[in-house]
């Protein structure tokens, strides 16, 4: 139920190189319904054709003779036709590209297929084990499943209470490679989606916002501090005999004794 809500969901803009491989050929026709009104459709027509062929073979039929959609019919396509614009529409055959050999894997398309599905192609290419397959292959492969393999003769294989056993009974899909009295057994399980991180914002009660909201936030930007406070300059009419002193230090000694001590200094 949730697989068929998602698809329900995708439409032609939300489409994706992954997402892609969810749908059918039914949906691509129903996605073009109305969709030469949007202008990002009409403005980006190549792009999501782009999309579309990632997953289907399109072929673009000239002329809607019955003869050539009978053929196309025969061959497993899907034929209908496609609105570009208002102007302009044409006659479509697609069909799912078909997953048969281990070179037809992506990392787009191989979460959308089962363990079994992964089986029976690697079936199908399998000569000298896991081993023969590329580093970039195994890398596929591996993103979307955990593989394990195990080579044993073959009376050991199936031993009761051994690893064959054990990952058949948590729902691993295996095949068998015979090498000649021995046997690889290469294990699939399909591994879970992992959720995308996601931020996450400090909330605040509503108590807590009313507190802030009270609360009256003087601006001392531009206000100096204490001690920053500028000392006003003396006013020369200010000054006085008495008060001479206090506005300039010239020292607390006898006037005469320091000369006294000056002119000693000279002599030296």
């Amino acid at each position: 139920m949730e697989q068929q809500t998602e698809k329900k969901a995708l439409t032609l803009k939300t489409l994706t190189k992954s997402t892609v491989w969810d749908v059918q050929e039914n949906d691509i026709f129903r996605m073009w319904e109305g969709a030469d009104k949007d202008a990002d459709v009409k403005e980006n027509v190549r792009h999501f054709v782009d999309i579309i062929r990632s997953a289907f073979m399109i072929e673009e039929i000239p002329n809607d003779l019955p003869a050539v959609k009978t053929k196309y019919e025969k061959q497993g396509y899907k034929v209908g036709q496609v609105r570009i614009d208002e102007t302009q529409k044409i006659t479509w055959a697609i069909k799912k590209r078909p997953i048969m050999r281990v070179t037809d894997l992506t990392y787009e398309n191989i979460r959308h297929i089962s363990a079994a599905k992964l089986i029976e192609v690697l079936d199908r290419n399998f000569g000298g084990g896991w081993d023969s397959l590329s580093q970039s292959i195994k890398d596929i492969i591996e993103s979307g499943f955990d593989i394990s393999t195990t080579t044993l003769p073959k009376d050991r294989l199936h031993k009761k209470g051994g690893l064959y056993e054990k990952k058949v009974d948590d729902g691993y899909e295996v095949l068998e490679v015979s090498k000649g009295t021995w046997v690889e057994a290469i294990f699939a399980k399909a591994k879970p989606e992992k959720e995308k991180p996601r931020m996450k914002y400090a909330s605040f009660s509503s108590d807590e916002e009313d507190e802030d909201a009270d609360v009256d936030i003087e601006d001392t930007f531009n206000k100096p501090d204490e001690d920053d406070v500028e000392l006003e300059e003396p006013n020369d009419d200010d000054i006085t005999e008495e008060n001479y002193s206090t506005m300039m230090d010239l020292g607390s000694g006898d006037p005469d004794e320091e000369a006294e001590n000056l002119s000693e200094y000279g002599e030296d």
